[in-house]
């Protein structure tokens, strides 16, 4: 199907929520989910400063997002490499590589996160819960676009439901702790202007942001810049909001659960609900596949368009496993020699300033030249 006609027939659910869906989809991963990516770039900052360092990030993905979604749109660029062909020129190489090395680093951390909940929730080994992670991401990914876009959808149900009910929870087992991290706490490290939340914000936003290209080739669904705009500025929250509630409940144990490797296992500790640390730890795996299936996907899309554009046909679904299965060998390897703490405090800074260099800041600049100089792909009509 068409670009033209895949948007003809969209529903206001795949033109406005479902890329909002996506990017949280790539953004939640190991670190998110399991609240470890929380305790290192916001737990420091206390309960004030975090929040405030959270909304920053939300505010930077939105924007980012909107424009990514615009000139994407307008480029008629619905995988990362036609992108940034249309944004770098031949430079585009340079976003290639950044990208590779950002997917290594994040199935790692997803390899790293699915064992050690294996490990914590099951008592299985940790090669156990790496390895279901990987077939499972495989079999999801070698089906194509279709597939992953339902994945999203109903993982995306799954995961708002699990999160609110967590903080119900929360609120019902030490909901008075919560009340007083936040009535007690101090201003955040070097205050309020230029202090550290800010960092914290800025680097946790931008080496995330990359969700944005990541997430292109469920745009085809967008029938106008307006939809593509849209869009893009309600990512941000629905991207962020899983994370807002699980801080919230965080703050209960503030500043002793930033040493947690699963902040998430401590606090369903702390309830005592054995049925729903059960049901969590599954909605955290569901969080692994779409993150794991969603960058795989968008290395498989790159690899058919190529290929499509020599006038063959399009990668087999056999074909895609074989790709991811061989991509997921690597990464895995590399999560069993490092470790998920180590992973997300070093690896992530270093893919904030690449992400700046090789993405954001292109996209701020030239992009939005481009994107005013130049005349929008013909409007359809909206639904």
């Amino acid at each position: 199907m068409s670009v033209g006609e895949a948007g003809s027939k969209s529903s206001w659910f795949q033109r406005f929520l479902l890329p909002g869906f996506a990017l949280k989809a790539v953004i939640i991963g190991g670190g998110y989910a399991t609240g470890r990516e929380l305790a290192e770039y916001f737990v420091p900052s206390g309960p004030w400063g975090g929040l405030a360092a959270m909304l920053l990030a939300t505010l930077i993905w939105s924007v980012v997002a909107a424009l990514t979604f615009a000139l994407a749109r307008q480029l008629g660029a619905y995988d990362y490499c036609a992108f940034f062909k249309g944004l770098l020129g031949p430079a585009w190489v340079a976003f290639e590589a950044a990208y590779l090395i950002f997917v290594v680093l994040i199935l790692a951390v997803f390899g790293a996160a699915a064992g050690a909940i294996g490990a914590a929730t099951f008592g299985w080994p940790e090669l156990a819960g790496v390895i279901l992670l990987a077939v499972s991401i495989v079999a999801v990914t070698a089906w194509g676009t279709g597939v992953v876009e339902q994945m999203f959808k109903y993982v995306s149900f799954l995961l708002y439901g699990v999160y609110g009910l967590f903080l119900v929870l929360a609120l019902a087992s030490f909901g008075g702790l919560i009340g007083q991290g936040f009535a007690n706490a101090p201003p955040p490290p070097g205050g309020w202007i230029g202090g550290n939340w800010m960092a914290g914000g800025l680097t946790y936003a931008s080496y995330n942001i990359v969700g944005a290209v990541v997430i292109l080739p469920v745009l085809r669904h967008l029938t106008s810049q307006r939809d593509a705009v849209v869009a893009g500025l309600i990512a941000g929250p629905l991207s962020m909001l899983p994370a807002i509630l699980f801080f919230v409940a965080m703050m209960a144990f503030y500043p002793a659960i930033g040493a947690e490797t699963l902040p998430s296992d401590f606090l369903l500790r702390q309830m005592t609900v054995p049925g729903f640390h059960v049901l969590f730890q599954v909605m955290i795996f569901a969080a692994l596949l779409e993150s794991g299936a969603g960058a795989v996907h968008a290395i498989n899309e790159r690899i058919s368009g190529a290929i499509e554009s020599r006038g063959r046909p399009a990668l087999t679904p056999g074909a895609r496993a074989v790709i991811g299965a061989v991509i997921l060998a690597g990464c895995m390897f590399v999560a069993g020699r490092i470790g998920l703490v180590d992973l997300i405090a070093s690896g992530y800074r270093f893919l904030a300033w690449l992400f700046l260099a090789v993405f954001v800041l292109p996209l701020l600049t030239v992009g939005v030249w481009r994107l005013l100089r130049r005349s929008p792909v013909p409007e359809m009509e909206t639904l």
